[in-house]
């Protein structure tokens, strides 16, 4: 038997249907695309094509240029967003948008009530079954909202645009007081949420957010995939689009799970 046929054979047998794997990465980011979801009042993605095709020297190329805003598909929340003096998305630290993660799933309570508040008796209920959350976890947080994307009238509650659209807003979100207990019980290192906003849709302070950001924490929204994750043995890698100065930026969030 030949080394080649011995080496496929040993690749093949590393990866024969049903085996368990050491671990699966799952993505968590919705494309950007002219279809994807934006806040009512922020400009939608655009993209123009620059060049695209043969050239006259014969090779093929093609290059585009897009615009957005800061705070669309899936993207960051950086502290200065909400609060002033803190981090820029380009001055968090790595720490935060890398490391172990849990999953607190509420998509059977959210059910029928688009403006439920994701409270902190949710998050005791979860950890009764799955221990305490660790300090300076990532939390993430599963309404189910997922789902409907990019149906803005479903994700959203409407897909009006400009103020009309942020009047009718309706999904779910964390109460205030949940995201101030994970910060001071829990020393956690980021949230995230597979809706809009951290804050539910009606809110009119967003007062979740001034909560997380006024210690430096910030928020991962729009979230893909979420359904795919267990409540722990997650591992995130969240990377934004390095703006100077930036409130938020584009983010491409990846998780690895445990088989």
């Amino acid at each position: 038997m030949n080394r080649f046929l011995i080496l496929t054979l040993t690749t093949a047998a590393l990866i024969l249907p049903g085996q368990p794997r050491a671990e699966e990465w799952i993505d968590l980011t919705h494309e950007l695309s002219p279809d994807a979801v934006f806040w009512p009042t922020a400009e939608r993605f655009q993209m123009r094509t620059d060049f695209e095709g043969f050239t006259d020297r014969g090779y093929y190329y093609s290059a585009y240029t897009f615009t957005t805003a800061e705070h669309g598909g899936t993207h960051i929340d950086a502290p200065i967003h909400f609060a002033q003096g803190k981090h820029h998305v380009n001055e968090i630290p790595l720490e935060q948008l890398i490391g172990a993660a849990v999953v607190v799933d509420v998509s059977g309570k959210v059910q029928g009530n688009c403006d439920y508040l994701i409270s902190v008796a949710d998050i005791q209920a979860w950890e009764k079954t799955h221990g305490s959350i660790p300090d300076g976890s990532i939390v993430l947080l599963r309404t189910g909202f997922g789902e409907f994307w990019p149906d803005a009238s479903k994700y959203l509650g409407t897909d009006l645009r400009g103020e009309a659209g942020v009047a009718e807003l309706c999904f779910p979100g964390l109460a205030p007081n949940a995201a101030a207990w994970l910060v001071s019980e829990r020393k956690i290192h980021a949230v995230g949420i597979d809706t809009a906003s951290i804050d539910y849709g009606k809110s009119k302070d967003f007062a979740a957010h001034v909560n997380l950001m006024t210690h430096n924490i910030p928020a991962f929204e729009n979230l893909a995939n979420l359904d795919q994750l267990p409540p722990t043995g997650v591992y995130v890698v969240a990377l934004p689009i390095k703006i100077r100065g930036g409130s938020g930026g584009p983010l491409r969030i990846v998780a690895r799970r445990k088989p």
